[in-house]
C-alpha cells in the first residue's frame, strides 16, 4: 500500500530545444533529479526534474521537464519511503511528457527509461530548525 496520495500535479518547466540539422544518429542520457520537501505533517511537495540530451553534443538536442506533486502522506513512516513513493507517482507524468513533446515536435518520440528508485541512493537532508533572531525576542 502507497504511503502517500497524489492530489495535484503541475509542469512548472518545459525546455525542448532541437538543433538537429539533417539525419544525425544520437546517443541519448538521461538524468533525473527528485525531491521532496514537508510543508506539514500529512503533507508534502515533491519535485522531479527530467532531462534527455545528446550525450556527445548537449546543445544539439535537450528536453528537460520539470513537475511538482502535491502529495497527502497518508500513514508516518520513515522519510525515505515517502521519496520513493513520491517518485514512482509523479516519474510516469514527466516521463509522458518528454515523450509527447518530441512527438508532437515532428522528431522520433523520446522514450525515457524507467528508473528503479529503490536501487539508488537517497540522499537525507535534514534542514536544521530555524533558531529565533534575537530581535524576534524583544
Amino acid at each position: 500500500m502507497a504511503n502517500v496520495q497524489m492530489k495535484a500535479y503541475k509542469v512548472r518547466e518545459l525546455v525542448f530545444q532541437n538543433k538537429i540539422q539533417g539525419k544525425v544518429q544520437l546517443k541519448l542520457s538521461n538524468k533525473v533529479s527528485h525531491n521532496v520537501r514537508y510543508m506539514q505533517p500529512d503533507l508534502c511537495e515533491g519535485t522531479m526534474t527530467v532531462e534527455v540530451f545528446d550525450k556527445e553534443k548537449p546543445d544539439v538536442l535537450n528536453v528537460k521537464a520539470t513537475v511538482t506533486g502535491l502529495f497527502q502522506i497518508k500513514k508516518q513512516v520513515e522519510k525515505e519511503f515517502i521519496h520513493v513513493d513520491t517518485f514512482r507517482e509523479l516519474f510516469p507524468f514527466a516521463k509522458t511528457l518528454i515523450t509527447t513533446v518530441s512527438a508532437n515536435a515532428g522528431i522520433q518520440p523520446i522514450m525515457v527509461q524507467d528508473v528503479d528508485i529503490e536501487s539508488q541512493e537517497i540522499y537525507r537532508f535534514d534542514l536544521p530548525k530555524r533558531r529565533p533572531k534575537e530581535e524576534d525576542n524583544a
